[in-house]
């Protein structure tokens, strides 16, 4: 009988909102129609699929990131147990990113949606993006959250925060594209079929 290895329980509070985040996109978009998923409020707006092919293409490529900063952690033996405190600055950024969303700006052409595609296809591709999560967390467990520093993807490389920020920076990200998502459903002028 395999034995699983049970996380620590910051790293496990991260586990529970990927895996919680997964099941929101489902309950949200599962039952929606393709008309309804790829419906746009305007031209220039995100539709509901978009919102989260973009989550899909942030994960792209920031499980990268976290693959190169978990490496290098885990060779220098950087482990500490937490509870951790994270710095203002990736504080303030995971704060600035949660719903409602306090300020705009036009997302950077590495992490716009791919051409649309289906909506089970894109659902599926958020889940398996949600897992591959949760192994990360899995590979960190132990290590110190703080000290742990990871780069952002292009354009951002001059951007670095603690691994714990970066872990709760894409969490908040996801709430923030989700909840933007619901919101279009929530348009008077949505197709109701």
């Amino acid at each position: 009988m395999a034995v699983l290895h049970t996380l620590t329980p910051e790293f496990d509070a991260f586990r529970l909102q990927f895996e919680q985040l997964a099941d929101d996109a489902d309950t949200l978009a599962g039952r929606l129609s393709d008309v309804q998923f790829s419906w746009k409020p305007e031209p220039a707006q995100w539709s509901v699929g978009e919102c989260i092919e973009h989550l899909n293409a942030t994960a792209r490529s920031y499980l990268p990131c976290l693959d190169e900063s978990i490496a290098e952690a885990i060779r220098k033996g950087w482990y500490q147990p937490g509870p951790f405190r994270y710095g203002m600055f990736g504080r303030m950024a995971v704060a600035m990113m949660e719903p409602p969303p306090r300020m705009r700006w036009r997302s950077p052409k590495t992490f716009e949606p791919e051409a649309p595609r289906t909506r089970a296809r894109t659902l599926a591709a958020f889940r398996a993006y949600q897992v591959q999560y949760v192994d990360r967390l899995r590979q960190a467990d132990g290590l110190d959250l703080v000290r742990t520093r990871t780069r952002s993807p292009q354009p951002y490389t001059w951007m670095q925060l603690s691994l714990g920020s970066a872990f709760h920076l894409m969490l908040a990200h996801q709430r923030r594209h989700l909840a933007q998502a619901a919101a279009i459903t929530q348009s008077p002028t949505f197709p109701r079929l």
